[in-house]
């Protein structure tokens, strides 16, 4: 993992906008209303995923899962995703079913929180190519193509209306250690 972590610690300097919070969401095993309605008390982990043919974005399901569900402590989760409420389903039923993910086909929340577009080779470098090997060994491939297949992931942790913590990824398969993120989120409760 060869990205960047910041962790915010005055709270209001990024806090998200109340148009943001208060944003419908539609998607699966959620409740109903705005993104605000989905955020618990404590910390909640949004995994911003790519399109969902993309290797990585399943490995990133299959990894959150096999962690949320052994470790102690580990946040709730709320994925993003950029296939329609429908296609999300699908790809929840296959790797997590009680995942719960909002359906963003618009990229909305994508471009509120700032989860931009890879480059030529934050998609298809060197790193890339490695990580495929990774993802692969874990039986792991790509599927059809959806959604901008040039969009990068992103992972923030929220908490009471503000991003306390960020991993700003270096390419599309460039993900935090998982299974630390209950100890690099001690000190933001």
């Amino acid at each position: 993992m060869q990205g960047r972590e910041r962790r915010l610690v005055s709270g209001p300097v990024d806090a998200i906008p109340d148009a943001v919070l208060d944003r419908p969401v539609v998607g699966v095993n959620l409740k109903p209303g705005r993104l605000r309605d989905q955020l618990g008390d404590g910390i909640t982990l949004l995994v911003f995923l790519r399109h969902f043919g993309c290797i990585f974005c399943r490995e990133t399901m299959s990894d959150l899962r096999r962690i949320a569900e052994t470790g102690p402590g580990f946040p709730p989760i709320l994925f993003f995703s950029q296939g329609s409420t429908i296609e999300c389903k699908a790809f929840l039923r296959r790797y997590w079913p009680a995942a719960r993910a909002v359906s963003d086909p618009e990229l909305d929340f994508y471009e509120d929180f700032g989860v931009r577009r890879a480059g030529l080779l934050e998609a298809l470098g060197p790193r890339v190519l490695s990580a495929r090997r990774r993802a692969r060994a874990k039986g792991l491939e790509n599927g059809p193509r959806s959604g901008d297949i040039w969009r990068m992931p992103g992972v923030f942790a929220v908490q009471s209306g503000a991003v306390v913590w960020r991993y700003e990824p270096t390419h599309a398969a460039d993900h935090p250690d998982f299974a630390r993120i209950p100890e690099l989120l001690s000190g933001a409760a």
